[in-house]
């Protein structure tokens, strides 16, 4: 029988085969074990079986090979044998000894995964050990059982990969040094190269992560050059999924990195798919570490590699992150890697406060605010720093950054920055041009989040205004004004000239963007949240459904736009009184939205104070008043006292108690809101009005 165990450098072959030959050594007439790295090792090993078998012969004189063939010989002749073959690197080394040798057996260790089909049966690929199995060796090496460190062998194995020969390093090293796991932790994530060479048990001659795989690495490099650059290149992103796409174009020769990366897989240096590769931390973390030892981690080959990752990156993102979804299954793939690259900058170079930018607004096109918010702080940081305050560039970057704050709620720290953008875009651009009108919309919108409708209209028609003169009635920007002054009016409760606004910009748009393009989706859910607003259901319904049916299919079932168009299509089923249909969307968006976006998000709020509606409407005030005064106390605590949200959910509250018929309760509450309302949205805000005739019928009731 003839077996081939392969893997990693590290991986724990060797330790397996030993393991193996010792557990059934009883059950061969003998067991040889073989250094098979070279054909000069095979023989001298050889040579070394014929020195045991014949105690009493000296053999020093005799050449290697021919005590080799005695070797051979004695093999043929006695059979039940076990050969074991340790770190064989090539299959034809090997082909014509397994091809003589018939009467024994062959277990074989190599880091090749290919190759072996001629000569053994289906080998055997050994993987990372599993998480819980790598922190019980730990502890089990350091002799560290206790309850209180079963945590901390956890986070060290998983930092070290779970490889066995790095978990026997730090083991041995720790029990060794009298550390603890935290410890060696945090000296390896400060001193990786010097800990990963430094072997456990203190004997220099002992096998390290970076000795086993300098080896590895030479071999390949002498094979093909351009495999240890892409090693290299891979070391600056993520382990897992790396977009093989990604790394084409760096050879003359098309297919030239198809052929490389073929070849680091043979030697388990990572692993492929059709469309990804992946490589274990570890080897990462080495091929990141300058050596001046080793001719293949030089200074200058590290910093190489990095700047031709970050270059890579950059190359390959989706131009216009935020209205182009063709290009964002692209995005999700590499955002893995653009995080796992931005780490390693301790200053940022012009390309990654490119990336850095694109990615915040990719981010804000998927509606996560808070990594956005970061990434963008750390562009327009950056920006300013390389080019300066007024470069256009760092106004682009500060108006991400204020869209961020704006999606986070954050909206004084917006509006300021949206008017700072603003002012110093005139003063350098000029009013009219292209970056100014986008920034001026974008402050209208600051001011229609905080419900300053006063300030937000006439902003937006001035940007229309200047967008038609400027771009034309054609232009994308200018659709998107008009859109933006529809849903201002539809804000203000002027359906009049909300509506031929959205009629006007959805027939526009799906002219010149398409049908599907997210600024037409948009202008469809508004159009039919304004058909709603004045009565009109049968459109509303229609045209609700026909945007959460496309948005499901562009966008996916989870995307906070998609879950906002669920939740439309709810309110328009409520409105209608059709309650069956209206409380289980309700249920399943509000499930949808705590599991995507969180508790407090506000979309999450805006789904529960719906579905407590729904309740109400239904006459169930046990469910319905919990949820809004849970919703009303969020409010309160994320948006504040005066936003209109809040004053909407204080709204709904006083109006579940009069439904209940405490009048005690509701009659106060109505009175508290109306004041706030008056106060922050005007006498004739729809709101206002809506709340003065509740209260007013709420007095009548209590008469």
């Amino acid at each position: 029988m003839t077996q081939t165990v392969s893997g990693l450098g590290g991986i724990g072959k060797s330790s397996l085969a030993l393991h193996y030959a010792h557990s059934h050594r009883t059950e061969y007439t003998g067991v040889w074990w073989i250094n098979a790295e070279i054909p000069e090792t095979i023989t001298a090993s050889l040579a070394q079986l014929t020195a045991r078998l014949t105690p009493g012969i000296d053999t020093s004189t005799i050449a290697s090979d021919v005590l080799a063939e005695w070797a051979l010989v004695w093999l043929e002749t006695h059979p039940g044998w076990l050969l074991v073959y340790d770190n064989a690197t090539d299959p034809h080394h090997l082909a014509p000894y397994l091809a003589r040798l018939t009467g024994g057996s062959h277990l074989i260790t190599s880091r090749l995964t290919h190759g072996w089909d001629a000569l053994a049966d289906e080998p055997l690929h050994l993987d990372v050990l599993g998480l819980e199995a790598a922190a019980s060796l730990l502890r089990h090496l350091a002799s560290r059982n206790d309850a209180a460190e079963y945590s901390a062998a956890a986070g060290l194995a998983a930092e070290l990969g779970c490889l066995p020969l790095a978990l026997e390093q730090a083991g041995t090293y720790v029990r060794r040094t009298r550390n603890t796991f935290s410890g060696y932790l945090e000296r390896f994530r400060a001193q990786t190269a010097r800990m990963l060479a430094t072997p456990g048990n203190g004997d220099p001659h002992s096998t390290t992560i970076a000795r086993t795989w300098r080896v590895t690495v030479d071999t390949i490099a002498n094979r093909d050059p351009l495999a240890v650059r892409l090693l290299q290149i891979m070391a600056w992103l993520a382990p897992n999924d790396i977009p093989r796409d990604l790394l084409d174009g760096l050879a003359n020769d098309p297919g030239a990195e198809a052929d490389a990366l073929a070849l680091l897989a043979d030697f388990s240096m990572i692993t492929l798919t059709e469309t990804t590769a992946a490589t274990h931390r570890l080897v990462q973390a080495v091929a990141r570490t300058p050596d001046p030892d080793d001719p293949h981690r030089t200074e200058h080959a590290i910093t190489k590699a990095c700047a031709t990752s970050t270059s890579l990156l950059m190359a390959a993102l989706p131009q216009e992150p935020e209205i182009n979804p063709t290009g964002w299954p692209r995005w999700r793939d590499l955002l893995p890697h653009i995080e796992t690259h931005l780490t390693h900058f301790r200053t940022d170079t012009t390309d990654t406060a490119l990336i850095l930018h694109g990615t915040s607004r990719f981010l804000l096109s998927q509606r996560q605010p808070v990594q956005a918010t970061a990434y963008a702080e750390r562009a327009a940081a950056a920006s300013a720093r390389l080019h300066g305050e007024d470069h256009p560039t760092t106004l682009a970057c500060r108006h991400s950054l204020a869209r961020a704050y704006q999606v986070a709620e954050n909206l004084n720290q917006a509006i300021s920055l949206h008017e700072q953008t603003l002012t110093d875009s005139i003063r350098t651009l000029g009013k009219d041009h292209p970056h100014t009108l986008i920034f001026r919309h974008s402050l209208a919108g600051a001011h229609l989040n905080a419900g300053n409708l006063a300030r937000a209209i006439p902003l937006y028609e001035q940007t229309l205004t200047d967008h038609i003169r400027v771009l034309g009635n054609d232009h994308p920007n200018t659709l998107t004004s008009r859109h933006s002054l529809a849903h201002a009016y539809q804000a203000a409760g002027d359906p009049d000239r909300a509506i031929p606004l959205h009629k006007q910009t959805l027939t526009d748009q799906i002219r010149i963007l398409g049908k599907d393009h997210p600024q037409t989706l948009n202008s469809c859910n508004d159009l039919a949240y304004a058909y709603e607003l004045t009565g009109d259901l049968v459109p509303a319904v229609r045209l609700f459904k026909q945007t959460l049916d496309s948005r499901i299919r562009i966008l996916g079932k989870d995307h906070p736009d998609t879950l906002t168009s669920r939740n439309n299509l709810a309110g328009i089923y409520l409105a209608a009184g059709n309650l069956s249909r209206a409380i289980p969307l309700y249920e399943q968006t509000l499930t949808h939205s705590i599991r995507v976006l969180g508790e407090d998000h506000p979309q999450t709020l805006i789904s529960r104070n719906n579905l407590a509606v729904a309740y109400k409407a239904a006459g169930d005030p046990n469910r319905a008043i919990p949820l809004h005064k849970q919703i009303l106390t969020d409010r309160v605590r994320i948006l504040g006292e005066d936003h209109p949200d809040t004053l909407a959910s204080r709204n709904n509250l006083a109006h579940a108690y009069k439904g209940a018929g405490d009048l005690n309760r509701a009659i106060p509450l109505y009175e508290q809101t109306l004041t706030a309302c008056v106060r922050v949205l005007g006498e004739d805000h729809p709101m206002t009005r809506t709340v003065r005739d509740n209260l007013r019928q709420a007095r009548s009731d209590s008469a």
